[in-house]
């Protein structure tokens, strides 16, 4: 589990360039989250939003995994690389969990704890417990702006964190494997 207080500590260091990586990813991901609630604003159906939520979780794991891509150097003291960031994230994250699932998934774990805790309240307190749990029903347009904000927030808060325990559980293998032949 080093990787989940390695990833902190890089964090840490490098806080500006992760944090706004991923507040890029979490500015272009917010247009299709906000239009895939407006299509259903007024859908009544829990199946309606079910589906909305399936989309935003799809649309999550693409910004999860350009943040991750363009991460990658971090370690190593590199830049972010925005060029071929989906591809080199989407690697990553399938080399992360063949090598050390549990770790992954404490790193899931602890980043959708920080989220809700920064989303739930505020969006309860915008639009209500049973708009954020089913079906928007026509919540008011500043109610639903406030509970927008605080889900880009934790967003752009959790993503960095999730993508350097991927990239520092990926990449341990390749720094501590020894070469071919050896």
């Amino acid at each position: 589990m080093s990787a989940v207080a390695d990833a902190l500590a890089l964090l840490r260091r490098h806080w500006r360039v992760a944090y706004l990586v991923s507040l890029t990813a979490t500015l272009v991901n917010l247009v299709p989250d906000v239009l895939r609630q407006v299509l259903v604003w007024d859908d009544p159906r829990l199946v309606s939003a079910l589906a909305v939520d399936a989309v935003g979780f799809g649309t999550g794991v693409l910004a999860q995994l350009w943040v991750t891509g363009a991460l990658a150097g971090l370690p190593a003291g590199e830049r972010p690389v925005r060029s071929g960031a989906l591809g080199r994230g989407t690697g990553l994250a399938l080399r992360a969990v063949r090598q050390a699932p549990g770790t992954v998934l404490v790193g899931v774990l602890l980043g959708g704890a920080v989220s809700a805790l920064l989303t739930i309240p505020a969006s309860v307190a915008a639009i209500g417990f049973d708009r954020v749990l089913g079906p928007l029903d026509s919540p008011g347009v500043g109610a639903f702006a406030v509970a927008t904000l605080s889900d880009v927030v934790a967003t752009a808060v959790t993503l960095p964190f999730l993508a350097l325990v991927v990239v520092l559980v990926a990449g341990r293998r390749r720094l501590t494997a020894p070469a071919a032949g050896q």
